[in-house]
């Protein structure tokens, strides 16, 4: 029934379409959103059930505090790292006059194609003694701070130089200049790139065991193995969920609502560098000794053990075979996402509310929590509800889906939000039934974003180690799972073709991420 004219409208379509006119979509995406919140909902239940004498008993108890510890300094230490390094790396591509910016940008991000627990192989296999705080913090550093970098690049190609350009007709130094002018109107992007670390680190798993550096993945890895999902595992888990809430909240509050934005809309001032002088050596220095530590260390150690390893002996139909099935599951992991993503995607654009807002903010929820927990909670529920989809491939691309759904749904809704509703009005104008407006009018204008979001998906499932490992089928293996198994027997030579073929795989998505960059980068 039409709402009477001066009503408010409903909660659900305050400033869209009411969801009433798509009450199929609306149950696809309430469903979508109840899987990402699966996890969640496991870990809830299970401490519900425990009661309060089984939570002291599991949790307050000196091996939780000392995985705290490790886990907390670790984190902190990342985050500082990363900032520094993010930050330093991002002014001196886009603020100052050191050489071949255009290239530096290229090699800092490239990082990202390496996962990080090949890059743990990489250090552990040529320096074994570094299994300590210091190699750990070291080497998930190196992996994680393109996190900060490219958010404040981002950031510092969005600031008006006019302010920068002010400031030093005021008589502040450079040093002044980036402090009380760049640096808070940085804030922003500095605390998302932070909260990216830290978030990952959280969740890393590969790394930190091939490291031996204990933390809370690790601990509930090694409990799920020794009990098969006993209590303590799910306790642990637990603890890690909240440390997760935990980041997200810490950081909306440290965000603020302080803008930083440009009132006018005209073109801005072209930035004027500035010029290191006897500083510019000491920076190329600086920015070669980073790029080889995260980049020419792992590809170099990579074609070491290519070449050197005694155990590098390896069939080309196993690697071939390996090399397949990760392709095959991160291609229907893409599809299975994307057709997911699509209704809460169009919801959150054609139906804009509260509600449409809630289902979107649940998936994001879900996904922050770490792959080993989402692993565990898919081992439990399917055992108990569903022992027949134990250790199935349902079961891994739920986890999958679970894990990378943000990934989608962001480029689905970029893809909605500039397909005009009009064309698909016409049409059923026309007569035409909402089957065939989907397939011949919305589909057609949703493949953009559809394209995009598959590749950002089917790129991260073929580096997915945790969930893998605990859900893949009994002999199925994965290029992660394969490179894991022969690194853990330091079989490195063994490992290394595996570790190649998925930073090949990954090449593409880093270049993706610079290739905005370039313009406007002068050398």
């Amino acid at each position: 029934m039409p709402a009477a004219r001066g009503s408010r409208p409903s909660a659900g379509a305050r400033d869209g379409v009411p969801l009433r006119r798509f009450p199929v979509t609306l149950l696809l995406a309430c469903a979508v959103a109840a899987l990402a919140l699966l996890p969640l909902g496991y870990i809830a239940t299970y401490t519900v059930d425990v009661g309060w004498s089984g939570i002291q008993e599991l949790v307050f108890r000196p091996r939780v505090a000392e995985l705290l510890w490790n886990t907390g300094r670790l984190v902190v230490g990342t985050v500082l790292v990363c900032g520094v390094l993010g930050v330093g790396a991002a002014w001196l591509v886009e603020r100052s006059s050191v050489p071949l910016r255009r290239l530096w940008h290229v090699l800092l991000v490239a990082p990202l194609a390496v996962p990080a627990f090949v890059n743990s192989y990489a250090w552990i296999s040529l320096l074994p003694g570094l299994d300590t705080y210091g190699g750990a913090l070291l080497v998930v550093s190196l992996s994680y701070f393109p996190f900060v970098y490219l958010p404040v690049v981002a950031a510092f190609r969005g600031l008006d130089p006019a302010l920068e350009e002010t400031a030093r007709g005021l008589g502040l130094s450079s040093w002044a200049v980036f402090r009380r002018v760049q640096l808070p109107q940085l804030r922003v992007a500095v605390l998302g790139g932070s909260l990216l670390v830290a978030v990952h680190l959280l969740a890393e798993f590969g790394a930190l065991r091939m490291l031996r550096y204990p933390t809370f993945t690790t601990a509930i890895y090694d409990q799920y193995r020794a009990t098969f999902n006993g209590p303590g595992a799910t306790m642990l888990a637990g603890v890690l969920v909240l440390l997760c809430l935990a980041l997200l909240l810490a950081e909306l509050r440290l965000r603020g609502r302080r803008g930083y934005a440009r009132t006018g809309r005209g073109a801005a001032r072209p930035v004027r560098p500035v010029a290191l002088r006897r500083l510019t050596v000491p920076s190329l220095v600086g920015l070669a000794g980073l790029v080889g530590l995260a980049l020419v260390v792992p590809v170099g150690s990579l074609a070491y053990w290519m070449a050197t390893g005694s155990s590098t002996a390896l069939s080309l139909p196993t690697l071939a075979t390996t090399t397949g099935t990760t392709l095959a599951l991160a291609a229907a992991a893409a599809v299975v996402t994307v057709v997911l993503a699509v209704p809460t995607g169009w919801l959150a654009v054609r139906a804009r509310g509260r509600v449409s807002t809630l289902l979107e903010r649940s998936t994001y929820l879900g996904s922050s929590v770490p792959g080993i927990v989402v692993a565990l909670a898919l081992v439990t529920i399917s055992l108990r509800a569903t022992p027949w989809l134990y250790q199935t491939v349902p079961v891994l691309l739920a986890a999958y889906a679970i894990l990378f759904l943000p990934r989608a749904i962001v480029t689905v809704r970029s893809a909605v939000e500039q397909s005009p509703p009009l064309y698909d009005d016409v049409a059923a104008s026309l007569g035409s039934s909402a089957p065939d407006r989907l397939r011949r009018v919305t589909l057609p204008l949703l493949a953009p974003g559809i394209g995009a979001g598959a590749a950002l998906v089917f790129l991260a499932v073929v580096t997915e180690l945790t969930a893998t490992l605990l859900l893949a089928p009994t002999g199925t293996i994965t290029l992660a799972t394969a490179f894991w198994s022969a690194s853990s027997a330091l079989e490195y030579g063994a490992a290394a073709p595996y570790a190649v073929i998925m930073v090949l795989l990954s090449a593409p998505a880093t270049v993706l991420l610079s290739r905005d960059a370039r313009r406007g980068l002068t050398t």
